[in-house]
Order: structure tokens, then C-alpha cells, then sequence
């Protein structure tokens, strides 16, 4: 996991400039030089992405790297629904779970005109590479082929979290 937070990092570091308001950009700005110039003991400022994009669409390469970034980037369960439930419907489809994600998005009638929209995909040796979508016009899904339209209506599903087996042995 921690490559694979390495390669993210180097990801939106580059991509954060291109994308984030100025008042992000400041604040990741300011944290740096505190922790590198002033030596000060402070995490790493981590931008609110969420300024800058309406929905992401992860690769959906398994559960713990989901849970991370929801955690990392503060998303809501309403980001991580068509991640979560790409996952559950189609399981880890590598790159492909992106435009599953997105085609997700679209059958619920999220997108909207000027929608933006984080595609992240993780590739072999950790790569990590970000596309961004701004929608020119607002989705409507009956007009729409999606693999989804036949049973979004069923979505989303209840899917349990992961559950901690704690092992006792008694003697």
C-alpha cells in the first residue's frame, strides 16, 4: 500500500495546480513550508478535492485501496457509491472498472453539465495516472447504452464491511 500511496502522491502533486482554487493550493503551500523550511512536526496538508470535482471514479482494484482513498480525500458514501458498487457487480476489471464507474454515474443521472469528474487508475509497478472530465451536457440515462440501465434501479446494494477476525486460543 505505501507504493501505491507513493505513486498517488506524485500524482496529485502534479495534477493539484492544474486543478485546485488558489486557496488550496495556499494552504498545501504553507503546510509544506512549514514542514520543510520551519522543521515543524505537522502532517502533510492533504487538499479538498472536492472543490475541485464532483464525482471520482477509482480503479476499483479491491476494497482496502477504496477504503484508503475515501478516507485520504474525506469522500462520501455518495462518491463511493459507483466505486463500491462497480466492485461488487463486476469485481476488480482493472482499468475498465473506471468507465463502469463512470457508466454508474451516468444511469443514476448524476452528470450534469459542467460536471467534473477525477478518473484515478493504479497500473502495473504502482503507476498511477488521473484523467479529468468536465461534461458538456447534462446526462439523461433512458437516451443512454450503459451496462448498468437494465438494473440500476437495484443499486445501490447493502455491502458488509470487512469484519476483523480476532483468533483466541484457549488452552
Amino acid at each position: 500500500m505505501a507504493v501505491a500511496g507513493e505513486a498517488l502522491k506524485t500524482n496529485i502533486t502534479t495534477l493539484g495546480p492544474l486543478v485546485l482554487p488558489m486557496s488550496e493550493q495556499l494552504l498545501f503551500f504553507v503546510a509544506l513550508v512549514a514542514r520543510k523550511v520551519l522543521k515543524m512536526k505537522i502532517k502533510p496538508y492533504i487538499p479538498y478535492f472536492k472543490l475541485a470535482f464532483e464525482h471520482f471514479c477509482i480503479h476499483a482494484g479491491g476494497r482496502a485501496v477504496l477504503d484508503e482513498l475515501e478516507k485520504n480525500l474525506d469522500l462520501t458514501d455518495w462518491h463511493m457509491e459507483p466505486l463500491r458498487m462497480t466492485l461488487y457487480r463486476f469485481g476488480n476489471t482493472s482499468s475498465s472498472s473506471l468507465r463502469y464507474e463512470l457508466a454508474y454515474s451516468e444511469a443514476k443521472g448524476r452528470i450534469r453539465r459542467g460536471d467534473r469528474t477525477w478518473q484515478i487508475a493504479f497500473g502495473s509497478g504502482f503507476k498511477c495516472n488521473s484523467t479529468v472530465w468536465k461534461a458538456l451536457k447534462t446526462i439523461n440515462p433512458a437516451k443512454e447504452k450503459s451496462p448498468w440501465i437494465d438494473e440500476i434501479d437495484e443499486f445501490p446494494v447493502h455491502v458488509p464491511g470487512v469484519a476483523n477476525i480476532a483468533s483466541s486460543s484457549k488452552s
